[in-house]
C-alpha cells in the first residue's frame, strides 16, 4: 500500500513540475526579452498577476485590449492592488514598441 501511495505522490509531483515547464515553454520570447517575466508568469503570481488571471478577468470585455495596451505603455496601479500590494506597473513605452506591446497583450488575452 505504501508503494502505491509513493507512486501516486511521485506522479503528482512530476505532473506539477512539468506543467510549470510547459507554461514557461509557451511564453513568447518577446515577453522574456521585454522584461515582462520579471513581474509576471502565465499561471502564477510573481509581483503582478498571472497572465491567465488577467485573461480571465477581461474575457468578453470589448475594451480590454485597448485598456491593457495603454496600461503596458504608460504603467499605473489600482486594478490589481489585492494581488500586487500596491506595486505599480512600470511604463514600457517607448522601450518596447507599440507593435510589440500589442503582440504581448494579444498573447495574454489569448490564454
Amino acid at each position: 500500500m505504501k508503494a502505491r501511495w509513493l507512486s501516486v505522490t511521485a506522479a503528482a509531483v512530476f505532473a506539477l513540475g512539468t506543467a510549470g515547464q510547459a507554461a514557461a515553454a509557451d511564453m513568447p520570447p518577446l515577453a522574456k526579452k521585454s522584461g515582462c517575466t520579471a513581474c509576471h508568469a502565465i499561471d502564477h503570481k510573481v509581483v503582478g498577476p498571472a497572465w491567465a488571471d488577467v485573461a480571465k478577468k477581461y474575457k468578453g470585455d470589448a475594451g480590454a485590449k485597448a485598456a491593457l495596451v495603454k496600461k503596458v505603455k504608460t504603467g499605473g496601479k489600482g486594478n490589481w492592488t489585492d494581488v500586487t500590494g500596491g506595486v505599480p506597473m512600470p511604463p514600457y513605452s517607448p522601450r518596447v514598441s507599440d507593435a510589440d506591446i500589442e503582440k504581448l497583450v494579444d498573447f495574454v488575452l489569448g490564454l
